[in-house]
């Protein structure tokens, strides 16, 4: 009987860790195979150094062969790469700070609603996942550009006499990422405020906090996990973004994931947009680890 619990123990324990080599290091070891590979013109379009149907003496070969041209190619600062990553970073942050401004009072207000309202609540909030994602940034299309329903609706009260240029704008692009990525920060901001002990407000308002007062002294502070998780979520997507960018932004849009797509489809080039995908990773790396040490940190805190 301990045997099989230890094994079912283990096969629980072992799931995560097969799904993690399965659908991340496995995928991840092959692009970075490419992106260390020469281009050819072939098909595939590239000439892979490691060959390991070779053994040992074909990674000795791929060793001494070893070659990282196609990164220095990428961070060269004469080719577009270096500037969309610092583009793409300015724009996910930017969204990121629109999605926490528009996505916190409403988390708020779902937390605050009546128990009766909250599933219909969440499931308008969910209810636009049902239909397809490039079906809803095209409708973004039509209500954007210059005879849009946008412009209509401001020309038919009289803000403006003639139509704004929105879509093919850095602005157009902020709208479309703070429109599809809301529900990410919104779910995890509402778990978060969802959990919070009413209590601890009564008692607030009682030794004479205002009610703002005491939301930043108490309801803030204790939301910020779910504040750091939605961050987290909205940022890492948009930095990689390409749909978007490419159907609302203009040409003077410049984000990595659409120069990678335009490398890897129009140039043809495997091994700079794989160059390109791995250096990509390694950035978003560095605020996936500041988050598990703030997650390991809050726990450690609650022993």
């Amino acid at each position: 009987m301990a045997g099989e619990k230890g094994r079912g123990r283990f096969f629980v324990i072992a799931i995560p860790y097969i799904w993690l080599l399965l659908l991340f290091l496995v995928p991840f070891f092959i692009v970075m195979k490419i992106s260390l590979s020469q281009d050819v013109i072939a098909s595939p379009p590239y000439t892979p150094l490691l060959d390991l149907s070779k053994g040992w003496s074909g990674f000795l070969d791929f060793v001494s062969q070893l070659s990282f041209s196609n990164y220095f190619y990428v961070l060269d600062g004469d080719n577009e790469f270096l500037g969309a990553y610092g583009s793409s970073l300015v724009i996910a942050s930017i969204s990121t700070i629109l999605l926490l401004l528009v996505g916190y009072p409403i988390a708020y207000g779902m937390a605050r609603a009546s128990r009766s309202i909250q599933p219909t609540l969440l499931m308008l909030i969910i209810l636009p996942f049902w239909t397809s994602f490039l079906i809803r940034v095209y409708a973004w299309i039509g209500i954007l550009s210059p005879e849009g329903l946008l412009n209509q609706a401001l020309q038919a009260v009289g803000l403006i006499d003639e139509p704004l240029q929105i879509l093919n704008t850095d602005l157009a692009v902020y709208i479309g990422i703070v429109y599809s990525y809301l529900p990410f920060m919104v779910l995890p901001l509402y778990s978060a405020l969802e959990k919070l002990d009413g209590t601890l407000l009564e008692a607030a308002q009682d030794l004479g906090c205002t009610p703002l007062k005491a939301f930043w002294l108490i309801t803030f502070p204790l939301s910020l996990p779910g504040v750091a998780a939605g961050a987290l979520l909205c940022f890492i997507p948009a930095v990689g973004e390409f749909v978007i960018p490419d159907l609302l932004g203009g040409s003077d849009t410049m984000m990595i994931g659409k120069s990678l797509w335009t490398e890897f489809t129009v140039n043809r080039s495997w091994t700079s947009s794989s160059a390109v995908a791995v250096l990509l990773l390694l950035v978003l790396v560095v605020p996936i680890v500041i988050y598990q040490n703030i997650q390991a940190r809050q726990l450690e805190a609650g022993k």
